[in-house]
């Protein structure tokens, strides 16, 4: 206990007087403090008066100490304060820049943003001899296509540069020059626009008046609402807040979620006015009569002028829904219950996901119903099903503050996770060591203690070379084997011919780094293995994720704090979407299809007939499409929501041929996307901003996001939609309450997931918007950490499997001799439908480009910027070429969100035989220069 201005203080042991202060609802003033911030003390807005010592103390970095008298009221405090803050206020611009809360906060309603309310609160007017002195200001820096710097708002608190280089551990934020003459600057003092700022947005929301602002709002911008909600761009889940204006997102801040602190990344903060476009669907369409469908058709297609009237007609809901509903039915009932199909989405709600796949079985009849989990982390999740008895990660991302080692293998988290990779770097500056095992060099290498860059198709070689290691040199937890784990002396044995010495030519790495990487991931207190897609999409993918969960096992690196293992989910959903059993061969909850009592229970449960044989996946669908009318199960219709696999499969051509073949195909989305063009009737519905809905993250946290602005035209919720259609199919549902019954639909989820789920009900999410799961009680704060004393098998042990080298599907040859590597960027996610029609992602990243080598590009005589053919056996693409040493030689890698540089017109459709998933990350290419590449006018702008 201390006294602050004469009342009784609690303090915490170790927190500052002005945290103590906060906390008790006193008001300090202070300006380069920002909660969740290192306190740095260098503004002394926030002084205060110590009993019994000479010189005033900072509040924001003294300790409270039991006993300690303190005066922040005092008439010698009072004057210091109100002096530092009549100074910094003196040397403002004329005009502010501030951006104002609609519902009447304190915080950021003055011209100088919270500058001008502690001016207000203190009482503190300029005095004109001070104005008068007023320094030359700074010319406003406009150079970047996302924030405004308006360095003669700037009071050097330091808040920025913490932001970038402590928070999001960007380094690019500085200082330069001395006294009066020091100033903020971005790399060596480059424009912003100029730096290697990857435009996150932390400096913005640090920010106190202005002098960093979104360009949406510079000036004076007061805003109609604030809704809170939850990103929707990747897995993290990152908890935003939307500043809406006239029904439309202005800006968005960074919420204090678990998942992400505040912290956003360049989609989260600058990546929503997609949901403006002018390019949304606003009515439903029906194909013309007569008008065929041509895959060719998406080779010719300029997105921005192509005009939908010259093959779809406006309908009414109605007609709409009625045409399709019939459509389906017919198929049903003349073709078989086998005929029919379903896409889901894991961009939308767990609500959905649920519904969707309800739908499929009760309305179709059968099982064939599937998202993109197909596509991305299918290989992970059966790997971690058949050994630990969970598809879900075992510990959360930010558990990595208690790593000693963080190994992160087949995964880019700076652009794909951006938010995740903040904790990770944070983790390296607190001393972790990161190890990065990854055919390409990516920035995350940036903060490595060892890069592995081993051969791509490589890693059960140099997997087993770490065992290896382990199992020779002694580093195994034999307790925990003993104890929690089965099968380990088959893995011993199975290790015996992978030596690092042996592995070293076949994966590149030499043996002496992969015994060091092996040692040290063993003998450390807390190892956490973090994967992406680099592991899965391999024909070998559940092989290599058997691997991972071998090491940790092995190692005893598993149930505890900063350890276990954690496959970083794409899509913003895809975990809900899987939990909520929108895959072919599992029910809710993971409950599989073809086990009786599982059976049983779901036809007692939605009291209906259903089918007990799992359903096809994504890309057999598509062969099931092109199967000859003899076949009993060819797919001859199908439903699909927010999904676009004319984009995202692999070989598109034989993708799009399959969708064209179809009898009947429905298509639900938000823009008329390259599989809304093969369909018979395009359904519009409502983007992520526009719903109110659960989503599960990537760390098992279910969260709920809010509906903030409403939809354009006739377009609906998804939830409606799916209700609607289900019912002319005969299911006659009827979910009752706002938002399309979204809470009665969660309720029922929550049931049908059993105890994964049972104390987080819809009233609580309202209440605390993140919940994580496993939650058995109300009572029940959740489990960050599971596997602790036991796993979820039969047996309650780890199943460790052995895995042998399977080569890819198509090895490079005299000539195909490129190995071609697909993935994402930071800027675009997924197929980009949503982050290329946001005017800041693709001001930023504009035109697709084909990444290579320096040293391969001087062989074939390229410079950065040139054009060249990359050619498969499938396909082939004209893209620009960028330079980028982090890519290997004789591989290149191309993102796939660019319609008019489809990197899976060349992907091979080859699968992995226990996930299903096909082998994205490895296939042969020629690389020739020149071609022709293909117009892109205006595609991404909302103009």
């Amino acid at each position: 206990e201390f006294k602050l201005d004469g009342n009784t203080i609690h303090a915490y042991e170790g927190e500052t007087i002005l945290k103590a202060a906060k906390r008790h609802g006193i008001d300090i003033p202070h300006l380069c403090y920002k909660d969740g911030y290192r306190a740095d003390g260098n503004c002394r807005a926030c002084v205060v008066e110590v009993k019994g010592e000479r010189v005033l103390a900072p509040s924001c970095c003294r300790s409270a100490t039991a006993g300690m008298e303190v005066q922040a009221n005092s008439e010698r405090a009072l004057k210091s304060q109100k002096m530092v803050v009549e100074m910094l206020l003196s040397d403002m611009p004329d005009v502010g820049y501030k951006w104002n809360d609609a519902d009447g906060e304190k915080k950021n309603t003055g011209q100088h943003g919270e500058l001008s309310d502690w001016a207000d609160q203190l009482k503190v007017a300029v005095r004109p001899e001070l104005k008068a002195l007023r320094r030359d200001q700074p010319k406003a820096d406009i150079s970047h296509p996302a924030m405004a710097v308006n360095l003669d708002a700037c009071i050097q608190c330091n808040r920025c540069v913490r932001a970038c280089r402590e928070e999001q551990v960007n380094d690019v934020i500085g200082y330069a020059m001395r006294g009066a003459h020091s100033e903020i600057v971005f790399d060596l003092d480059d424009a912003m626009g100029d730096s290697t700022c990857v435009a996150c947005g932390e400096c913005v929301q640090a920010c106190p008046t202005g002098a960093l602002m979104p360009k949406t709002q510079v000036g004076s911008q007061v805003v109609d609402k604030k809704v809170d909600s939850v990103c929707p761009f990747c897995g993290v889940g990152c908890l935003l807040t939307y500043n809406v204006k006239d029904n439309v997102i202005v800006s968005v801040d960074g919420r204090d979620g678990p998942a992400n602190h505040s912290r956003l990344c360049v989609k989260g903060r600058f990546g929503f006015d997609y949901a403006a476009s002018p390019q949304r669907l606003t009515q439903p369409l029906i194909r013309k009569a007569g008008v065929a469908k041509d895959p060719a058709m998406l080779e010719k297609l300029n997105r921005n002028s192509a005009d939908w009237s010259e093959v779809f007609r406006e309908a009414t809901w109605e007609e709409a829904l009625n045409f399709s509903g019939n459509a389906l039915k017919n198929l049903r009932d003349s073709k078989g219950k086998k005929s029919l199909a379903g896409f889901g989405s894991a961009k939308g709600s767990s609500e959905e996901a649920y519904l969707f796949q309800k739908l499929v079985r009760i309305g179709f009849g059968s099982n064939n119903v599937d998202h993109c989990t197909r596509l991305c982390h299918a290989s992970s999740v059966a790997a971690l099903l058949e050994g630990v008895g969970s598809g879900a990660v075992s510990n959360q991302v930010n558990d990595v503050e208690h790593s000693d080692l963080i190994f992160v293998i087949g995964s880019n988290p700076t652009a794909n996770h951006p938010v995740a990779a903040t904790w990770m770097k944070n983790a390296a500056k607190r001393g972790a060591k990161i190890v990065l095992a990854d055919p390409r060099i990516t920035d995350i290498g940036k903060h490595a203690w060892r890069t592995l860059q081993f051969k791509a198709d490589t890693d059960v070689a140099m997997l087993n070379a770490l065992f290896y290691t382990v199992i020779e040199e002694g580093l195994v937890d034999r307790d925990f084997i003993a104890r929690r784990a089965s099968n380990f002396e088959a893995l011993k044995e199975n290790v015996k011919a992978y030596s690092p010495e042996a592995m070293a030519p076949i994966c590149g790495i030499p043996a002496q780094t992969l015994r060091e990487v092996a040692r040290e991931f063993a003998k450390a207190k807390g190892a956490m293995i973090l994967w992406g897609m680099g592991i899965s999409q391999h024909v070998h993918g559940t092989d290599n994720a058997r691997c991972l969960i071998a090491l940790v096992t092995v190692t005893g690196q598993i149930g505890k704090p900063g350890s276990g293992l954690h496959p970083l989910r794409g899509q913003n959903n895809v975990q809900g979407a899987s939990d909520a059993g929108l895959i072919p061969m599992m029910f809710p909850n993971y409950q599989r299809v073809d086990n009786k009592a599982n059976h049983d229970w779901f036809e007692n449960f939605w009291n209906v007939k259903l089918d007990d044989k799992p359903g096809y996946t994504v890309v057999e669908i598509m062969h099931k499409a092109l199967a000859p009318d003899s076949d009993p199960h060819k797919i001859r219709g199908m439903y699909v929501m927010g999904e676009n696999p004319a984009m995202s499969d692999p070989d598109l051509n034989h993708a799009r041929h399959a969708l064209a073949s179809l009898e009947h195909l429905v298509v639900q989305d938000i823009f008329m996307t390259e599989t809304a063009w093969l369909a018979d009737v395009v359904l519009p519905a409502t983007a992520w901003p526009e719903k109110t809905g659960t989503v599960s993250n990537t760390d098992r946290m279910v969260q709920l996001g809010k509906q903030a602005i409403d939809p354009p035209g006739d377009a609906k919720p998804d939830l409606w939609i799916i209700q609607e259609l289900a019912n002319r199919l005969g299911c006659g549902w009827d979910y009752p309450g706002e938002y399309s019954g979204v809470a009665a639909v969660y309720d029922e989820m929550r049931r049908a997931m059993h105890a994964a789920i049972s104390g987080i009900t819809w009233e609580r999410l309202e209440r605390e918007s993140s919940v994580t799961y496993p939650c058995l009680s109300a009572e029940d704060p959740g489990a960050p950490t599971v596997f602790i004393d036991t796993f979820p098998t039969e047996d309650g042990r780890v199943r460790l499997v052995p895995a042998d080298i399977i080569p890819a599907d198509e090895r490079p040859d005299a000539d195909f001799p490129f190995v071609l590597i697909t993935g994402r960027q930071l800027e675009h996610w997924h197929t980009g439908s949503m982050t290329r029609r946001a005017t800041v992602l693709d001001a930023i990243e504009p035109i697709a480009t084909a990444s290579l080598c320096g040293a391969d590009l001087l062989e074939m005589g390229l410079s950065a910027g040139d054009v060249i053919t990359i050619q498969s056996r499938r396909g082939e693409v004209a893209i620009h070429v960028r330079r980028d040493d982090g890519t290997p030689q004789g591989a290149v890698f191309v993102p796939f969100a660019y319609y008019e540089a489809a990197a899976n017109l060349m992907t091979n459709a080859a699968l992995d035989p226990f996930g299903k998933i096909p082998e994205f990350k490895y296939c042969a290419v020629a690389i020739r220069r020149g071609g022709h590449v293909a117009e892109i006018s205006g595609y991404g702008a909302n103009d």
